[in-house]
């Protein structure tokens, strides 16, 4: 016969599950937005302070290693926030599939009990 009680409950628990999830991901995808406003943020000011000192530059030679140093840094601060934005990446997935640890593990040994008991 089904029991609506246990039903009920199941179904509880798998509505809490997915909201705990969903709050992760959004609370990921946050951070990850704070990030990369942070980040354009500091790119924009960096890119507009140095073309006012390339506007002071007298020589090409000068110029040019402005230039070099300039391309270098942004490269590497690029390189940086790519690799901060895939941990985040990461977290983020790692969060959202957190509330469902329980629950997966629990259906994994439901058949090999099953499987024991019948034995």
């Amino acid at each position: 016969m089904f029991n609506f009680e246990e039903a009920n409950k199941k179904s509880k628990e798998t509505v809490d599950t997915l909201v705990k999830s969903y709050a992760n991901v959004a609370k990921g995808i946050q951070a990850i937005a704070a990030e990369t406003a942070d980040y354009s943020k500091k790119s924009f000011e960096d890119g507009l302070a140095h073309f006012e000192k390339l506007s002071t530059v007298k020589s090409v030679e000068a110029a040019l290693e402005l230039q070099s140093s300039y391309v270098k840094s942004s490269y590497e601060n690029f390189v940086a926030e790519a690799t901060r934005i895939g941990e985040l990446y990461a977290d983020l997935a790692k969060g959202a599939y957190k509330p469902y640890e329980a629950p997966v593990a629990a259906a994994a040994k439901a058949p090999a009990s099953a499987a024991k008991a019948a034995a």
